[in-house]
């Protein structure tokens, strides 16, 4: 049975240490990706503070496709370049949105959330979908959040099969 601790950490390195060896061990033997980003989503979901949606879409048919999340229902289908998502996925670039009130274009799939963060997730330059996590608190994201979850990312990538 796998268990997440109550740690409270001094640092976000130590946080997303922690994150990293619980999703290591949550992917530990398993290549599908399906069942692997599912786990990530809920181990983001349960150990990450003041977040209320964090979720996969995957890049299907030049469009993103819901994937594996956890949170309230979410939009099913997001077109390239738009929102926060879309505009990951098409530029490729983290997309960090301190108060999604105010980015152009956003899509409000639920009325709490305020900030935003999108991680594309990308192998051997093919766009394979994002990581998206949602805060109800402005500014709840920043360059650290960026590093630490593009290294998760990097993990993941490298870990399943993304040919099936």
């Amino acid at each position: 049975m796998f268990q997440i601790s109550d740690i409270s950490y001094s640092t976000k390195k130590d946080f997303y240490d922690d994150v990293i060896s619980y999703a290591k061990g949550l992917m530990y033997e398993e290549k599908d990706k399906i069942a692997n980003l599912a786990n990530i989503s809920a181990l983001l979901y349960n150990i990450m503070e003041k977040i209320n949606w964090v979720g996969f879409y995957l890049y299907k048919n030049s469009e993103l496709v819901l994937g594996p999340f956890q949170g309230k229902p979410a939009c099913i289908r997001i077109k390239m370049g738009t929102g926060v998502c879309g505009t990951a996925a098409s530029s490729r670039k983290i997309q960090v949105v301190s108060n999604v009130h105010e980015y152009k274009g956003h899509i409000p799939c639920d009325s709490e959330t305020n900030s935003e963060i999108v991680i594309p997730i990308i192998l051997n330059d093919t766009l394979l979908g994002v990581l998206d996590i949602d805060s109800p608190m402005i500014d709840r994201f920043d360059c650290e959040d960026s590093e630490y979850l593009s290294k998760l990312i990097k993990l993941i990538t490298d870990h399943c099969d993304w040919n099936e």
